[in-house]
């Protein structure tokens, strides 16, 4: 996009509201960024069809195998691993079913490469080095919409057959942004003019980071990682995670911590474990249950 075109894109700019923010007090500045920072969630609100289309079909892929990609640069590419990464310990999923991947690659996470951003034959050749399949799902994220590295990858997710998403912070703009044209679905917030003009890792990055939180939560809970609104997939590996998993097990089953402590023990695993307790089945049959029900517990404890 030419350089005239960028000063075009919500997320460029200048915001009213914070057009005095240097001469303010710390209070009054906070407050400003605050009320801005409060618009957020309606501009996530607006685009939550769009967000529930996204995991019902990320889900579906799921299902045969697939895997979920997040692709970006800079904020958005740091956001994407952020996400990624706090899956497996979270819903003891493989490290390879959600993947994270910024421009300028991992040393990007620490130390800026925004030169990295600019070459989408780049963000192709980072996708294609995971053997992408028609299963999997490559959602490409960036504030502006437009930055090459994510048309590359999006591009290289088309080709591969793979289902493309476009994650984008130009709602409210007169024309669909790139990455949603080249796109086959696509969520664009609006969350308009930043405090600081142009630096999206604020209200862009806040908005951001709620969605991929919804599309990940939101893709396990179809997957059956949750029970409620426990997180039964929890991996009991430190003492603070063993104290949660035997509480999911109270909170389940209604025995008391003694008896949530043997039976994890027992099981292993908090799922087994309560449908132990639940139907009053030994380790083995508890186990039998789970994977003829695909291991949705509340799929186990109805067969």
């Amino acid at each position: 996009m030419p350089e005239e075109q960028l000063a075009q894109l919500p997320t460029e700019a200048s915001n009213p509201r914070s057009a005095n923010i240097d001469e303010l007090s710390t209070l009054d500045m906070l407050q400003v960024i605050n009320d801005e920072d409060a618009t957020i969630a309606a501009a996530v609100k607006a685009q939550l069809p769009a967000i529930a289309a996204a995991i019902d079909a990320i889900a579906e892929r799921f299902s045969r195998g697939g895997r979920l990609f997040y692709v970006g640069a800079g904020t958005s590419g740091r956001l994407g691993v952020l996400d990624a990464s706090e899956c497996p310990p979270t819903f003891s999923v493989p490290p390879g079913l959600f993947v994270g991947l910024i421009a300028g690659g991992d040393a990007a996470l620490r130390k800026s490469s925004e030169q990295s951003e600019d070459s989408p034959e780049q963000g192709a050749s980072d996708l294609a080095a995971h053997s992408l399949t028609a299963e999997d799902t490559v959602v490409g994220i960036a504030a502006s919409g437009r930055t090459p590295y994510v048309l590359g990858a999006l591009a290289r997710g088309h080709e591969a057959g793979a289902l493309t998403i476009a994650l984008t912070c130009a709602g409210g703009s007169a024309t669909p942004s790139k990455m949603a044209r080249v796109a086959q679905q696509s969520i664009e917030l609006a969350t308009g003019p930043e405090i600081l003009t142009g630096s999206t890792r604020m209200k862009a990055g806040t908005a951001t980071k709620m969605v991929l939180n919804m599309i990940s939560t939101g893709v396990m809970i179809r997957q059956g990682a949750v029970f409620g609104n426990l997180m039964v997939n929890v991996q009991p590996t430190n003492a603070k995670l063993i104290d949660r998993a035997q509480r999911i097990i109270m909170a389940a089953t209604g025995c008391d911590q003694p008896t949530a402590a043997r039976l994890l023990t027992e099981a292993g695993s908090v799922k087994a474990a309560i449908v132990m307790h639940r139907l009053g089945v030994p380790y083995a049959t508890a186990q039998a249950r789970l994977k003829l029900a695909s291991g949705s517990l509340r799929a186990a404890l109805r067969a």
